[in-house]
């Protein structure tokens, strides 16, 4: 019974708008994108406003180290890169934003806990990927490097509660209603029933309500019973609610522009939507880590009693990883979460995990409640779901030109509705990416995904499925196995622009903001 409808949910028709004649993005004679809509005016988003500042700004080369620290022959150096971080923390920021780096010189750093980054304006620098070492130690399950906040991952646990939008609306004192009768995906335009109180420059959240009735239509109140008789979460009203962090850039009437686009459609037979100011906790800004290599003591092949995490960004906007390599983590070499937004991972390689291969484990690359964030030219080797999103991810956000080989699971949101992801350029020679139902694995992953694009990506395997309400494309994808009844353009063949996020950043911003590192 269960094969059947694994079957019929990868053939059979579901709920979405009449498919368009042409490509959904194609490059007009004056070299911009031209988008075609659906019948319900559903678009592929643009995603150039993801990454560092927003998409299209280089990454800062030039802060200076205010402290330098040498490795010592023997002992724990983790209370002196802490000490260190804490002074620069308290240093004055320049214009900006930047209070300095703590460079840490060529050699081996043991650090039995934690090194925290809480105040902005800090960078943590080292000499080189293969220059500077830091060895996780001892057999503490944690995450070695904390930005802004506790761990960013929830991999396999279930967003259950309520949204924290309501109690949001409450605190901020404005709470306005969508009016419009359906937004469709790639919007960036909301009409509301009165802009009272609201600005140009205003921080907002765009709340989309998870309604019984749409949980009903997309079939999640009746997940399959697990054959091991494990737990089957069934998704509950207000559990699934989206919250789009946005600005304010234009109001005309009531008619009110966004910074970025919605990646889920608003639809008044599900609930409509509201906006109301953002009242969450200031981020920390301008923080990174780059030019280090991470290595994580363990025991044996399947030891779990070790460190987990290398990077954890959580509560952090404008950030930024660059060229760092982590060794035996048994979970990530990054987490992003907290509500982080703006961060760019670039030029990094999650090495060889040591852990069991099983659930909850080996998230190489893993995004947790961040939106606008940006993962690039990465690397995995030896990982389970290597570029991956957890549940109710509210996007956009971006993968692009990153690899995985030797992946024991599939690349792709993992579970229960994130939206509005780009994989763009995955190579996955031996790997799957899939964007799919995963019904009730885990307990009760249910529809991981929804309005994902992949393009131009290479796998062994896909499987890209339509939910009800929503939709997927697999376009310009190479796969020797293709299933799923989501929206195929070209398959096996790659098209043009070759990097769908670069065309989207020169169109938005110009040839140079599409090349700067």
């Amino acid at each position: 019974m269960r094969t059947a409808l694994i079957f019929t949910l990868l053939t059979a028709p579901l709920l979405f708008a009449e498919v368009p004649p042409h490509p959904w993005v194609s490059i007009g004679a004056d070299g911009k994108l031209i988008y075609q809509p659906d019948s319900q005016g559903n678009i592929i988003p643009d995603f150039s406003n993801c990454g560092y500042h927003g998409g299209g700004v280089a990454l800062p080369s030039d802060v200076p180290a205010k402290m330098t620290l040498n490795p010592q022959p023997e002992g724990d150096d983790g209370a002196r890169i802490q000490s260190a971080l804490d002074e620069v923390g308290r240093m004055p920021v320049d214009s900006h934003g930047f209070r300095g780096a703590v460079q840490l010189a060529k050699g081996t750093y043991r650090i039995a806990g934690s090194l925290r980054l809480l105040r902005g304006g800090v960078i943590l620098r080292g000499d080189g990927e293969d220059g500077t070492i830091l060895i996780a130690t001892g057999k503490n399950r944690r995450a070695l490097i904390q930005a802004g906040g506790a761990s960013g991952g929830d991999e396999d646990k279930e967003a259950g509660a309520p949204s924290r939008s309501k109690k949001a609306r409450a605190e901020s004192g404005l709470s306005r209603k969508i009016t419009d009768r359906y937004v469709p995906v790639g919007s960036h335009v909301i009409t509301l029933d009165d802009v009272a109180g609201l600005h140009v420059k205003d921080n907002v959240i765009v709340h989309r309500p998870s309604t019984e009735n749409w949980i009903h239509t997309l079939g999640m109140d009746q997940i399959p019973p697990r054959s091991n008789g494990g737990k089957v979460n069934q998704w509950a009203a207000g559990s699934k609610d989206l919250n789009f962090d946005r600005i304010i850039t234009a109001i005309e009437g009531n008619r009110v522009t966004l910074d970025a686009p919605l990646v889920n459609s608003i639809d008044a037979a599900f609930g409509g939507g509201d906006l109301h100011l953002n009242t969450a906790p200031a981020r920390i800004r301008e923080v990174a880590v780059e030019n280090l290599r991470g290595v994580s003591e363990y025991s044996g092949d399947t030891d779990e009693e070790h460190s987990w995490t290398f990077i954890s960004f959580a509560g952090v906007e404008n950030g930024f990883i660059r060229n760092i390599t982590s060794l035996h983590f048994a979970n990530n070499l990054i987490a992003l979460g907290g509500d982080a937004k703006w961060i760019t991972v670039r030029d990094c390689a999650c090495l060889d995990p040591i852990s069991q291969i099983t659930g909850g484990r080996r998230y190489s690359f893993s995004m947790n409640r961040c939106q606008l964030c940006l993962v690039q030219r990465c690397s995995a080797r030896n990982g389970r779901h290597d570029f991956v999103m957890g549940s109710s991810v509210a996007g956009p956000n971006v993968f692009t030109e990153c690899r995985a080989e030797k992946a024991h699971a599939d690349a792709g949101p993992h579970h229960r509705w994130s939206v509005g992801t780009l994989y763009d350029r995955l190579m996955l020679p031996d790997g799957q990416l899939n964007l799919r139902d995963r019904g009730n694995m885990g307990s009760g992953h249910g529809w991981a995904g929804a309005n994902q694009v992949c393009w131009n990506c290479l796998a062994k395997s896909m499987i890209v499925q339509n939910p009800p309400t929503a939709q997927n494309w697999a376009i310009g994808c190479t796969a020797a196995i293709k299933q799923g009844n989501g929206i195929w353009e070209s398959p096996n063949r790659a098209v043009e622009p070759k990097s769908l996020y670069l065309a989207q950043l020169k169109d938005r911003l110009g040839a140079k903001a599409a090349s700067v590192e």
